[in-house]
């Protein structure tokens, strides 16, 4: 029978042995990147190429942000444009009123006011679109958690095209 050692050297041994093997996973994973964000569903349900890049659409009252990074290293990229449209208080989502684009920051970020979205075929939803052509085109539609929520974020993560 061996006689196993147990003193402050010995533990200390193994206990970085057990961290490294842990952190070893951790780089790998960080390393592969961060995955592209895949067109939702019905994202692109009455999308109007070219909408204008306005201030605010609407009366406003709403708010939809989010980022948008890049695939892979996930840096921040400004200067893109997302489409935003939607079912609201004032239009419904086919009508070019309810259209609107906005640039990201130098952070990546975009924020836009519109009118308070309502719901259709019984769910409160936005879309927006990337679709300037350093990337590839990405459709979203995310869907509010309440039909009282006056903000919705949703983030891209974009792949060149």
């Amino acid at each position: 029978m061996t006689n196993v050692l147990l003193d402050r050297r010995t533990l200390l041994a193994a206990g970085v042995t057990v961290v490294s093997g842990l952190l070893v996973p951790t780089i790998s994973a960080r390393a592969q990147g961060l995955a592209p964000t895949p067109t939702m569903r019905g994202g692109a349900n009455n999308y109007l190429p070219n909408a204008p890049i306005v201030e605010r659409i609407g009366g406003g009252g709403f708010w939809m942000s989010g980022t948008v990074r890049r695939a892979g290293d996930g840096a921040p990229l400004p200067g893109q444009r997302i489409q935003i449209w939607a079912h609201t208080t004032e239009g419904h989502e086919r009508d070019p009123h309810s259209h609107g684009a906005t640039l990201t920051d130098e952070n990546g970020e975009f924020r836009l006011e519109m009118p308070q979205i309502v719901p259709a075929f019984g769910q409160p939803h936005a879309h927006l679109a990337y679709d300037s052509g350093d990337f590839e085109t990405v459709f979203l539609r995310p869907i509010m958690s309440s039909a009282q929520d006056t903000s919705l974020s949703a983030d891209f993560v974009l792949k060149p095209a």
